[in-house]
């Protein structure tokens, strides 16, 4: 069975005009800092780990390689 909605403008308008009016649309500032301290976080791990990181592959590498 398929239904078919009729699409009501007066309500669509009310829901967008609703929409458009919440103080709460988004933080986007927030999400901005988030990145770039998830970035900047991930840069200093990489950093203080690269060299451990890298001696372990090299020597699992040769070990299988004998």
């Amino acid at each position: 069975m398929i239904r078919r909605f009729r699409v009501n403008p007066a309500g669509l308008r009310h829901r967008v005009r609703l929409w458009l009016s919440e103080p709460e649309r988004g933080d986007v500032p927030g999400w901005v800092l988030i990145t770039i301290m998830t970035a900047a976080l991930v840069t200093a791990l990489l950093l203080v780990a690269e060299p451990l990181l890298t001696s372990l592959f090299s020597e699992a590498v040769n070990s299988v390689g004998g």
